[in-house]
C-alpha cells in the first residue's frame, strides 16, 4: 500500500511538471476544440475543421497575450489572467484525478491531492503569464 502511494505522489509531481509547461495553453486549446467541433458540425469536413480550430486557438492565444501585455488597468489584467488560470486549474485537477483514481483508495486524500494539483497548475499559468520573458526564449 505504501509503495503504491509513494508511486502516486511521484507520478503526480511528474504530471504537474508536465502540466506546468502546458498550463498556459489550456484556454486557447479549449477554444480551438470548440471551434473545431462547431466547424465540423457546420459541414467543414475534418481537414477544414482542424484548420479552423488551429487558427482559432492561435488567434485567441495571441489576442489574449497581447491584451494582457498592453492593458494598463489592473482589474482587466486580472480578468484576463483568471481566464487563463481557471481552465488550467481545472485541467490540473482532472489530470491528478485521473492519475490517483485507482492508486489512492481514500476519497478525502484523493480530493486533497487533486485540489493541490489544480492549484499548482493554475498558479503556474498565472506565473507564466505574469512573466512574458518566456515568449522570447529560443
Amino acid at each position: 500500500m505504501v509503495p503504491l502511494t509513494m508511486l502516486s505522489v511521484v507520478l503526480i509531481g511528474a504530471m504537474c511538471a508536465l502540466a506546468y509547461t502546458l498550463a498556459t495553453y489550456a484556454l486557447p486549446f479549449l477554444f480551438a476544440v470548440t471551434m473545431t467541433r462547431l466547424a465540423f458540425a457546420m459541414g467543414a469536413g475534418s481537414v477544414g475543421a482542424g484548420l479552423i480550430g488551429l487558427f482559432a486557438g492561435v488567434a485567441a492565444y495571441g489576442f489574449l497575450v497581447y491584451l494582457f501585455a498592453t492593458l494598463r488597468s489592473s482589474s482587466l489584467r486580472l480578468v484576463i489572467a483568471l481566464m487563463f488560470a481557471i481552465p488550467a486549474a481545472i485541467a490540473g485537477y482532472a489530470l491528478v484525478h485521473g492519475i490517483t483514481r485507482e492508486a489512492i483508495p481514500s476519497d478525502i486524500w484523493r480530493q486533497i491531492f487533486c485540489g493541490v494539483g489544480g492549484i499548482f497548475v493554475g498558479l503556474s499559468a498565472l506565473s507564466k503569464l505574469a512573466n512574458p520573458s518566456w515568449l522570447h526564449e529560443r
